[in-house]
């Protein structure tokens, strides 16, 4: 009796909440509804231990547990779709993993060529990211700079560091607290192209913002 309260309560969350995708016409269900239903799993089965009437237990923690799971997966998804909406055509990549909402920004658009100096074209792309930032203001902002593998291991560390400090002093300036920041430069780690082409070199140069919310 108490797995099928459990399973008939998952079931319900997961049937209630699942939506149509507007591109290719198939029902899908949101991350932040897998964390309720994820919750609403932990919650029952939590309930069920701790109360003398199992059943009754099981539903009140499948409840408890399911606002909890939902929290975060619900805060990161609005974020995620306000962002996309913003940033749509600017160039900006909105890559949603489990749990936060990596932006990466290549360096052709970002900055010009051996410099920090943001290209003025890029001052809309990045307030509409601080608006966004200050309207969600729940979380953990990361600016990693990157550099391609050319040139010398210390120039490449000061330049994305540089590069990450220009990025974060901008958003700042834009009224995301300074506090909510950390800003490192990752110089030419964690490649996501091939360095040993042109074009790979390009998307290597690039800044990522990581948004994680705050537990």
């Amino acid at each position: 009796m108490k797995k099928f309260l459990i399973f008939a309560l998952i079931a319900s969350v997961l049937s209630s909440c699942a939506t149509v995708n507007p591109y290719t016409g198939e029902a899908q269900t949101s991350k932040a509804v897998w964390g309720t239903a994820i919750g609403a799993a932990t919650g029952a089965a939590t309930g069920a231990l701790v109360s003398g009437n199992r059943g009754a237990g099981a539903l009140v923690g499948g409840l408890a547990g399911a606002a909890i799971g939902g929290g975060t997966g619900y805060y990161l998804d609005v974020q995620e779709a306000e962002l996309r909406q913003e940033l749509a055509s600017t160039g900006v990549s909105v890559v949603r993993e489990s749990d936060n909402i990596r932006l990466v920004m290549p360096g052709n658009i970002t900055f010009k060529t051996d410099s920090s100096d943001i290209n003025a074209s890029f001052y809309a792309t990045l307030n509409s990211v601080a608006k966004v930032l200050n309207k969600y203001d729940d979380s953990t902002v990361m600016v990693l700079g990157y550099t391609d593998n050319t040139g010398t291991d210390a120039y490449n560390q000061t330049l994305s560091q540089q590069r990450a400090n220009a990025v974060a002093a901008y958003l700042q300036g834009q009224g995301v607290k300074a506090s909510r920041f950390e800003i490192m430069g990752m110089s030419s780690s964690n490649p996501i192209a091939n360095n040993s082409t042109a074009s790979g070199r390009q998307q290597n140069r690039r800044v990522e913002i990581k948004i994680i919310p705050n537990k």
